[in-house]
């Protein structure tokens, strides 16, 4: 038997339980990894609320959590590229946040030995989030690129990616994030009442593109500033898609281990800073999202499973 995270009904936190399951076994071409981190993620909670019943329905019992990095326990027939031992991360939809998850041999990116298992539990989620997202506006060198809640899980991520590829990044955040901002590089701007505002007196010659990581009408204040419908992403307001026609795209357009990977590498030598909020140990799950729900956190929340 091994430990798992499950829920058997829709709610808060408080249907989270740490339960005994049945220790996967690797079939033809899988591995078990016997995880190490597995990242919270705010979406997480709408699954288990229910309020994605109809686009993502539960199966009671439910696992909870996607990306995860930890240790190759097992390997299954057929198998060349892992060997017990490997160090690897990746994403295994509602399954993570266990001590054992299977997974296709393929479905695996190699953990660099100078990258942290926190950090790296966070690279196939909200990395790649934050890759499909800084990808889907294409920022250029010297243009100017506002990213939302830069500081958090997400927009951590898309900020220095922007950065990267030589853009000037405004980051909106809360004045308790102002410092950590400008050490990565990233300006900051305080969200809320008057964002337009403040954007114009820093981008009096305007912004080119916008990554929206947290909804609240950040894309109505891109539109506002003039910044094409096509160089806005959201990973966060399905109605501004609808409504205005910007993109939203998102882990599902990053879901390649060659791309986790790449990105795996960037946090290893340095170029991109994941900063951890908290990790907690498993049995802890439910503070670990009550936090997260406030969702006004520096980076990234993980459970360390072991």
């Amino acid at each position: 038997m091994a430990r798992a995270v499950r829920f058997s009904r829709y709610g808060g936190p408080e249907v989270l339980e740490v339960v005994d399951v049945p220790r996967p076994a690797a079939g033809a071409g899988q591995v078990v990894v016997a995880v190490v981190a597995a990242a919270l993620n705010p979406g997480e909670i709408g699954i288990r609320e229910g309020v994605f019943a109809e686009l993502w329905p539960a199966t009671f019992p439910e696992g909870q959590g996607n990306d995860f990095a930890g240790t190759v326990a097992e390997v299954g027939a057929g198998v060349t590229g892992s060997a017990v031992g490997d160090e690897v991360l990746g994403f295994s939809p509602r399954r993570a946040q266990a001590e054992f998850v299977v997974v296709d041999a393929d479905r695996l990116a190699a953990k660099p030995a100078g990258l942290g298992w926190e950090a790296a539990a966070s690279i196939a989620g909200a990395g790649a989030t934050a890759w499909a997202a800084v990808e889907a506006v294409r920022p250029r060198a010297g243009e100017t690129v506002v990213v939302s809640a830069a500081a958090g899980g997400v927009g951590v991520f898309a900020a220095q990616l922007a950065g990267l590829r030589g853009a000037r990044v405004i980051g909106t955040a809360g004045d308790g994030n102002a410092d950590f901002l400008r050490s990565i590089g990233v300006e900051p701007v305080r969200y809320g009442d008057g964002l337009a505002e403040r954007l114009r007196a820093l981008a009096p010659e305007g912004v080119d593109a916008f990554v929206d990581t947290f909804g609240s009408g950040n894309v109505d204040v891109a539109i506002a500033l003039g910044v094409r419908p096509a160089r806005v992403n959201t990973t966060a307001d399905g109605r501004a898609v609808q409504r205005y026609g910007v993109r939203s795209q998102a882990q599902e357009q990053a879901d390649e281990p060659a791309i986790w990977r790449r990105l795996a590498e960037l946090v290893a030598a340095g170029d991109v800073v994941v900063p951890i909020a908290s990790s907690h140990p498993m049995d802890e799950v439910v503070q670990a999202y009550r936090e997260l729900a406030g969702r006004h956190v520096t980076g990234k929340r993980v459970l360390r499973i072991r």
